[in-house]
């Protein structure tokens, strides 16, 4: 690739870099989201579980978050090493250079150790998608990989094109290259996340792989058109999309998360927040602290408006009605205490 990889940039496209541009620009001066750290953590989380999901993990968000934590947690062993991997790959993410070949190779590694041979290291072999017997895609041959990696990443080094559009197009190319015996679909979606992690830190922590792993068919689809034409502008537009709605999401998020934390706590309410002090405990055992009946018609006045203004969280969030579900004080919940 010795000229620049073939895309088109859609008005579609232009129309989503100015609004990303715009929506960054307020979600790091106009909300607290770069002091966020809970948020931030919890960011870091979705977007693993959600690139893993991509490629078929089928751990929970809460296992994920469990295996994070060092919990000890049932399920097959390559899939919790994923787990483990992407969270210090992604650990170490602002450290990388998106235009080194050596740190590509050691984000890789960083990936797939322990779970593939050729960790690391550019594939020997030939490799394909597909779907049941038939290729849908060949990468690149093996002995042509290395070279077309160098010079993807020197076209983008030297390119003057706004790092958003750059960082969907090494995406883009990096899976169709699939310079890796295995893990292209989460090198192509870190490396992206790293591109715009350079231009702005706040995409360290911006989930953007959730709303890729909500619109598989559509992001699968994007690939495929955008191979059909030898031309990454349809991907380039789907995953500009794919951004906004992100950033987008957690401007909502932000503002959601101020306004609420402006309104006054009943008086049950700090009872509950007070219930929860250096405790985890089932809605039951919550109202049986405070003494109360806990019908559903108390839990949802009482303690679901907590829940909602981040001031209390569920320990099983992706099974709201677990019979194992409990509840403990989110750091907001702890500041809102004091306050009152």
């Amino acid at each position: 690739m010795t000229n620049k990889p073939p895309y088109t940039i859609t008005e579609k496209s232009a129309d989503y870099l100015a609004k990303i541009v715009e929506t960054v620009t307020k979600l790091e001066y106009a909300t607290d989201f770069n002091r966020n750290i809970r948020l931030h953590r919890l960011n870091r989380v979705r977007t693993i579980y959600s690139s893993l999901a991509i490629e078929g993990n089928s751990l929970s968000l809460g296992e994920v978050t469990a295996v994070i934590e060092g919990k000890i947690i049932a399920g097959k062993q390559t899939e919790i090493k994923e787990v483990k991997n992407a969270y210090e790959a992604y650990d170490k993410i602002i450290n990388f250079n998106p235009y080194d070949v050596k740190d590509f190779l050691k984000a890789h590694e960083l990936m797939t150790q322990g779970l593939v041979e050729e960790s690391g290291k550019f594939r020997n072999g030939d490799v394909g998608v597909f779907d049941g017997d038939v290729a849908v895609h060949i990468g690149a041959r093996p002995q042509f990989v290395p070279v077309l990696i160098k010079d993807l990443f020197e076209w983008a080094k030297k390119s003057d094109l706004h790092p958003v559009l750059k960082s969907a197009i090494l995406h883009y190319e990096i899976e169709t290259i699939h310079p890796f015996s295995d893990g292209n679909g989460r090198m192509g979606r870190l490396w992206q996340t790293l591109v715009l992690a350079k231009w702005n830190t706040i995409f360290a922590w911006i989930p953007m792989e959730s709303v890729m792993f909500e619109k598989r068919p559509q992001y699968y689809d994007a690939i495929e058109a955008a191979r059909k034409s030898n031309d990454s502008g349809v991907f380039i537009e789907f995953t500009l999309s794919a951004v906004l709605d992100t950033i987008v999401e957690q401007d909502k998020h932000q503002v959601k998360h101020q306004v609420k934390h402006q309104v006054d706590l009943t008086g049950t309410q700090i009872d509950v927040l007070k219930s929860l002090q250096d405790k985890t405990l089932s809605r039951k055992e919550i109202f049986a602290t405070i003494g109360m009946n806990g019908d559903s018609r108390s839990f949802k006045r009482h303690i679901e408006p907590l829940i909602v203004a981040d001031l209390i969280e569920m320990t099983v969030p992706d099974k709201p009605n677990s019979r194992l579900q409990k509840y403990r004080l989110t750091d907001s919940g702890k500041s809102a205490i004091t306050e009152n």
